[in-house]
């Protein structure tokens, strides 16, 4: 496992080396569905935002998120569009949906919004990781170039989500909660088929 996997990113387990090949062989699967993984981002931010709009530094933090991953759906369709590609339909996402189901129902509303928030950050922190991949990997060079802007513009989000999770529970709380889905998310991973068609 590299440093930026381990320690920058906090993952406990590499994706599968094999993904990037894979990926570049089936790049049209992939850009339609790194698209609705920027439109999901934009949605969830804008969740969080309709169901706790008493949580003053949550709606700050995340309005211009909305905007931003809004701005990177905008630039996968152009991606597509260059390459006389359409956008498909929306695949079933195995990791997301996997991942959902660790938080913790019941308890606190605030408890409930650290999951919450948690689990957005590991989404990011590894759609990171990919995007890594793809800038490394990838024959394209404009797609190298795009990937490498979205893994610098990415890379800060996960730990945005951290950081808004401090702001309702305590430090020590979300360290250890943290921990503990760092674990659950290694899990996911290593039990998910590496797939031609999907960012995660």
């Amino acid at each position: 496992m590299d440093d930026y996997t381990k320690h920058v990113l906090g993952l406990q387990l590499p994706t599968d080396p094999r993904w990037a090949d894979i990926a570049e062989k089936n790049l049209e699967d992939i850009l339609v569905d790194h698209a609705y993984c920027e439109q999901k981002a934009a949605s969830s931010c804008i969740s969080l935002i309709v169901r706790y709009p008493d949580k003053e530094k949550l709606v700050e933090v995340l309005t211009p998120v909305v905007a931003e991953e809004w701005g990177h759906f905008e630039r996968v369709i152009e991606q597509l569009r260059k390459r006389g590609l359409k956008l498909g339909p929306q695949r079933k996402d195995e990791y997301v949906i996997a991942l959902s189901k660790t938080a913790r129902s019941g308890g606190s509303r605030e408890r409930q919004l650290m999951d919450q928030l948690l689990i957005c950050a590991l989404i990011e922190a590894r759609s990171c990781e990919r995007f890594k991949m793809l800038w490394k990997n990838i024959a394209d060079p404009e797609l190298q170039k795009f990937y490498y802007e979205l893994m610098v513009s990415e890379a800060g989000h996960y730990k945005n989500f951290i950081r808004l999770a401090k702001e309702y529970r305590a430090a020590e709380e979300v360290d250890a909660r943290w921990q503990e889905l760092l674990l659950l998310e290694a899990d996911i991973i290593r039990n998910l088929d590496v797939r031609p068609d999907r960012m995660h």
